[in-house]
């Protein structure tokens, strides 16, 4: 399986700190984002992994390099554990030379993808499930010979942050989309499924992309090119089992600390103890 990670966005949510470094690169508690997202991808059967990077996002590159410093000496088992996934998994860079939108970054794979289908995750969203995000959504694909993403019913106060799907539940879960809305504001659709942002594309999203128009910003989206591909043939959504940790910002980047930190037994002991106490001292 071949898997495309977009991570070319500038991060602006996250300034200053995203200046100089990559927001993929924030730590969730012992290792970075983008980490975990390539290690979603392996657990799902990636073998190829392509990362769309842009200016200023070198460090992403550096930390899937290999480090004989820190790997023969045997002291840093997680160097040692990073090091093993990079062997498992080759992985590939290509740059996005401006901000042009998510339809973009994912059209740059075209020549690494080819007539294959395709998985993407993005370089800001962790997903923690069982079997991985990605590997469901797979098994769909392979079912129903088509795209497939994951949506999640969202608040309406969230809609406008999300790409909503308005489809027709063909089964528990799975959705024959019909109309795709980029953050729609709630009075324009009683739909409340938010894409999520992993999917598994058939090879002909990259006509699609090629037909679809820019938006005001002058970016074109995903939501707009699978509008264009479902209405020529099938596009399904489909919820899944497990949970998603969007980092989109410095709010939902601490949750998504504080939640890994309590679920380690190593952080645990130590941190409860400390969260009560300092709620109760403020």
């Amino acid at each position: 399986m071949k898997v495309v990670i977009p991570a070319a966005g500038l991060g602006t949510r996250f300034l200053p700190v995203t200046k100089s470094q990559p927001k993929e690169m924030l730590p969730v508690l012992d290792r970075p984002i983008i980490q975990y997202v390539v290690e979603e991808a392996a657990a799902s059967g990636a073998d190829d992994i392509l990362i769309v990077t842009g200016r200023g996002k070198r460090a992403l590159e550096d930390h899937f390099d290999q480090s004989p410093e820190f790997e023969v000496s045997g002291k840093f088992p997680e160097v040692q554990r990073l090091s093993e996934l990079t062997r498992r998994v080759r992985i590939h860079f290509v740059r996005q030379r401006e901000p042009r939108g998510l339809a973009d970054a994912i059209g740059l794979a075209r020549h690494h993808t080819g007539t294959e289908s395709f998985g993407v995750l993005l370089g800001d969203t962790i997903n923690v499930c069982e079997p991985p995000l990605l590997r469901q959504l797979w098994d769909r694909h392979e079912q129903l010979a088509a795209t497939v993403i994951a949506v999640e019913e969202v608040p309406a106060e969230k809609m406008q942050d999300y790409g909503i799907v308005e489809g027709v539940e063909e089964s528990p879960g799975l959705y024959r989309c019909v109309r795709l809305v980029e953050k729609p504001r709630p009075t324009e659709t009683p739909s409340r499924l938010g894409i999520t942002g992993a999917y598994v594309f058939t090879p002909e999203i990259y006509a699609a992309i090629d037909r679809t128009q820019p938006d005001q910003r002058g970016e074109l989206q995903i939501t707009d090119a699978l509008q264009v591909l479902a209405a020529e043939r099938p596009v399904y959504a489909a919820t899944f089992r497990g949970t998603r940790y969007d980092i989109g910002d410095r709010h939902l980047w601490l949750r998504t600390n504080i939640e890994f930190a309590l679920r380690n037994p190593e952080y645990r002991e130590r941190l409860i103890p400390y969260l009560e106490r300092a709620v109760r001292e403020r």
